[in-house]
């Protein structure tokens, strides 16, 4: 027997509960209360972003009419209820929503967070971006505070509140699982940009804000995949600041078309001084449809969008509010990067209200 295991059987059972005792302590000295200060600021930043967004949170329930030449039930109500989220975000009583929550909506009534049923009415719907406005009339109303989608980062807290299953107020977290990602609307148009998190969303959070641990809402929670767990998305808050916008001056959107799918990408460091741009971020065209003013004008996919009519496009974001409806059928000049070479086309959008019909 050597002396290290002389030394390690000797040693009285008393002496190593001493030994380990007195490690814990230095550990408990060193981070007082064990994992209880992470939980706390964890716990701190979900309740207090719920704090100030809650009273802002609306449930929306919308009554619909059944489908001409849908038989009726006997014994039943003929009106077919449903229910979503919203969020107050003027103070003068616009809400932002889901247009799915509201889509052939004949009565629509919003249920604030203390109780009261304002006179609710929509303002407008645009099914291309699934985002929708709703006007009540009330005394008192707190508008949420709106983030910046752009400075989202994977990884950091993400918080929703909605109405699941009517369910009011009901809280989740979790975090910003990935960015950029691509979808198909219920119109059949291409929605980019989407948020994905694994905070848990249900039927009934449609609509309702995702939140940082600032209270800042960066999107409207809009969709989950079934029946896999974790996978939910929300539309970017700066693509909703625009909509909104545009459904809250006119009622409807007029957008011009020119048939790609695309996402906010980096531009490597040597493109942007070779080529001297404004912008280090692009719009990477991750898709053209066939037959589209895109395909005509030459774009590829891989390409990367740095200027649309004279205007830097650092992202999907600033594409989309360039392609407004006036640019229908007017020949602009498109900048953009392949590979290495800097490249100018022409296109010609064409009235997207045209396509869908």
């Amino acid at each position: 027997m050597n002396i290290a295991e002389k030394d390690f059987t000797a040693l009285p059972v008393s002496d190593e509960r001493e030994t380990l005792n007195g490690q814990a302590a230095t550990q408990s000295a060193m981070h007082p209360g064990g994992d209880a200060p992470l939980l706390d600021a964890y716990s701190n930043a979900v309740t207090s972003a719920a704090e100030q967004v809650s009273p802002s949170v609306v449930k929306i329930d919308v009554f619909k009419s059944r489908s001409t030449g849908e038989p009726l039930s006997r014994g039943r109500n003929n009106d077919r209820p449903g229910s979503g989220s919203g969020f107050i975000i003027t103070p003068d009583g616009f809400i932002l929503t889901n247009s799915h929550v509201v889509h052939g909506a004949e009565r629509i009534e919003v249920t604030l967070a203390g109780g009261r049923r304002p006179d609710a009415h929509l303002v407008g719907t645009d099914p291309d971006t699934d985002l929708a406005v709703i006007r009540i009339y009330a005394p008192n109303l707190k508008p949420v505070r709106l983030g910046d989608s752009n400075q989202l980062r994977v990884g950091q807290l993400a918080i929703a509140i909605g109405n699941p299953y009517g369910f009011q107020y009901t809280v989740t977290s979790g975090v910003v699982s990935a960015l950029g990602r691509s979808f198909r609307a219920s119109s059949g148009r291409l929605m980019d940009n989407l948020i994905q998190t694994d905070a848990a969303l249900n039927p009934g959070n449609s609509g309702g804000p995702l939140v940082n641990s600032r209270g800042e809402v960066i999107g409207v929670n809009t969709m989950v995949i079934l029946p896999a767990q974790g996978l939910c998305f929300a539309i970017a808050i700066n693509t909703a600041k625009t909509i909104a916008g545009w459904l809250i001056k006119d009622g409807v959107i007029r957008r011009s078309y020119i048939g790609v799918g695309g996402q906010t990408a980096k531009i490597h460091r040597r493109v942007v001084r070779h080529f001297n741009l404004v912008v280090e971020t692009g719009m990477l065209v991750v898709g053209v449809e066939p037959g589209s003013p895109a395909s005509r004008a030459g774009l590829r996919e891989g390409d990367v969008i740095v200027e649309f009519n004279g205007q830097a496009i650092a992202g999907i974001d600033d594409l989309h509010k360039q392609l407004t409806g006036a640019q229908a059928g007017v020949r602009s000049p498109l900048t953009v990067i392949r590979h290495t070479e800097k490249l100018s086309l022409e296109i010609v959008p064409e009235d997207s209200a045209l396509i869908n019909n």
